[in-house]
């Protein structure tokens, strides 16, 4: 089946507005932000719009217009929600809670399905984001080195 790529800027406005409508989308991702737990190029996401999101929920969100990342929600104050890649190490983004256009309930492996709500995805990804920065670091540079 051949593949067709378009650029963040056109596919993700569509994407958001299908996810507003009601319906389930299924995304390819790209990009390291987000290892260990979601690999660019290789895992998917499916995506859903919830009523309401939480610390630790995985979101599409528009960060400010036309860029779009995908990372997980480490905190939200008075409506604004900071946002942080599982792969990285510093930086965060802050955007409106209603910015988030959905929320991922599924990571599609080659092998196997993830469901974003189990009690020990979650835990995983709580435990990783509190290693310490130097343990994450050389972590991550020994996996990207792999895959």
């Amino acid at each position: 089946m051949p593949k067709l790529v378009l650029p963040n800027n056109v596919l993700l406005p569509e994407v958001c507005g299908l996810l507003r409508q009601g319906l389930r989308v299924e995304l390819m991702t790209r990009g390291n932000s987000m290892l260990p737990f979601i690999v660019g190029d290789r895992d998917s996401v499916v995506l859903v719009q919830t009523p309401a999101v939480g610390v630790g929920d995985i979101v599409l969100a528009q960060i400010h217009p036309g860029h779009f990342v995908l990372h997980r929600v480490r905190s939200i104050e008075d409506g604004v929600v900071t946002l942080q890649g599982d792969g990285n190490l510093r930086g965060t983004e802050n955007c409106r809670i209603e910015d988030v256009c959905g929320t991922a309930v599924r990571i599609l492996k080659p092998r196997r399905e993830v469901d974003c709500n189990d009690a020990r995805f979650r835990r995983r990804a709580r435990r990783w984001m509190a290693l310490p920065y130097i343990v994450r670091r050389y972590y991550l540079a020994i996996y990207r080195r792999l895959i």
